[in-house]
């Protein structure tokens, strides 16, 4: 069965703007959340990045809980996956530093 997020994240009403994703259950520093945006070539030969439901409702920080991290996969361009910087207590809300979009 697809599932939009892993079991240990839910989507709330964010104190930082719209909704966000949070923390359902501790996150360890150093673990790998999920892929939040992956690069693809397009029918005009193009390449976009593409945002996967992470990427999509996580929030900007300036003092981030989380990074980006580049990956290469046999099937895409690239990826990013989302990695914890430090300790993600239960109901945090989660957060990267934008750099994909101006803010």
């Amino acid at each position: 069965m697809y599932r939009p997020l892993p079991d240990h994240l839910t989507i709330k009403t964010s104190k930082v703007n719209g909704l966000g994703l949070f923390a359902k259950e501790g996150i360890a520093q150093g673990a790998n959340i999920g892929i939040s945006h992956i690069e693809i070539e397009n029918n005009k030969k193009e390449t976009e990045i593409l945002r996967t439901p992470l990427g999509g409702y996580i929030n900007h920080s300036n003092e981030a809980n989380t990074v980006k991290v580049e990956l290469h996969d046999d099937r895409y361009r690239k990826i990013w996956t989302l990695v914890a910087l430090r300790n993600i207590k239960p109901e945090e809300e989660l957060t990267v530093r934008y750099t994909f979009y101006n803010i």
